[in-house]
Formats: C-alpha cells, sequence, structure tokens
C-alpha cells in the first residue's frame, strides 16, 4: 500500500513539474519581443513584407503584424468596383487580418518589394514601395504587382505604420516606369 501511495505522489509531482513547465513555455512564446525588428525603416518594412508572405497552410504571425501598426492605424485598399467606379475599403490592421488570413493560408501568399522610393521630413517618412505577388516562392511570374504607400512614423524609440494604402496595376493603369526600377540600395 505504501509503495501505491508512493507511486501517486511521485506521479503527481512530475506531472506538476511538467505542467508548469510548459506552462512557463507558452508564457515565453506569448511575450515575444518585437522590438529590434521596428528599429529601423529599412527592418520595419522588411518585416512587413516577410510577416504576410508564406506558402499555402503556412500560419503567419499575425501578432507581428499589428504590432508594426500604431492601434488606429488604417490599411486601405483601393480599386474599382462592378459599377467601374474608383472605390477605397478601410480597415483597422485586426480587420486586415480577418479579412485577409484565410485567404493567404488557403492560396499562399508570397509579397516582395521590387523598388521603394523615401522621402522623410523630422519624424515622419512616405515610402512608395512597388511589390511583386506571388502564390509560391516557386512561381516564375508574379500573379499580381502594385505599389503600397506606407506612411511611417519614429517616436524616438521605434518606427510605427500610421497607414498603408496600395492598389493594384491593371492594364489601364500600369505601373510607372519610376516606380519599376530594381535598384534596391536604399
Amino acid at each position: 500500500m505504501k509503495h501505491i501511495i508512493f507511486i501517486l505522489l511521485f506521479s503527481l509531482c512530475v506531472n506538476s513539474f511538467v505542467y508548469a513547465q510548459k506552462k512557463d513555455e507558452e508564457v515565453k512564446i506569448q511575450s515575444t519581443d518585437y522590438t529590434p525588428l521596428v528599429k529601423s525603416l529599412e527592418s520595419t518594412i522588411g518585416t512587413l513584407y516577410l510577416v504576410i508572405s508564406g506558402d499555402k497552410k503556412e500560419k503567419r504571425d499575425w501578432d507581428l503584424f499589428t504590432f508594426l501598426f500604431k492601434p488606429d492605424a488604417k490599411l486601405i485598399t483601393t480599386g474599382v468596383d462592378f459599377e467601374n467606379k474608383t472605390q477605397a475599403k478601410y480597415m483597422t490592421p485586426k480587420e486586415y487580418v480577418k479579412t485577409s488570413k484565410g485567404w493567404m493560408t488557403k492560396n499562399g501568399f508570397h509579397e516582395k518589394e521590387i523598388n521603394r522610393i523615401v522621402k522623410s521630413y523630422g519624424n515622419i517618412t512616405h515610402v512608395f514601395s512597388t511589390f511583386e505577388a506571388y502564390h509560391s516562392e516557386d512561381d516564375n511570374q508574379p500573379f499580381m504587382k502594385g505599389i503600397n504607400s506606407i506612411q511611417l512614423m519614429n517616436d524616438g524609440n521605434r518606427w510605427w505604420i500610421l497607414n498603408l494604402l496600395w492598389t493594384n496595376e491593371d492594364p489601364e493603369n500600369p505601373i510607372p516606369a519610376e516606380f519599376l526600377q530594381k535598384d534596391l540600395d536604399y
């Protein structure tokens, strides 16, 4: 009988230790420090492209995505509606995640920057970032091209994306040559 009680107590202690260890590991995962990724303009823009890119069924780090933006930031897509009128759709970062993550996971989405034009004054910066989008990194041709217009602010500690406005290229609206230079020496 003492033997059985000892085994039960020992099992309880081991299970408690394993549970505590797993609980601590989950806390470590949830407290990822993203601040090094927003210390420079280059790392902030690079992280924006990397965090939304991935193959089919590949999960994205949507917490990191939302970390890039000020809480009241807007993501704005423009395009032509079914009545051939140009429209703008405004989303918060969380709304963007809600509307886009399923499609990205189902289809695969890799957005690659091919050109950047940067204008800064004081602590604000505007970036025109031309992109190509692929379903897979193995694709030879993009299924979409466009321009991201990104407004950012540096608060002295980090870069914040304030607004991200984009439009896609179409036959009536080709991307101008000045935005297609593939010289990535920023």
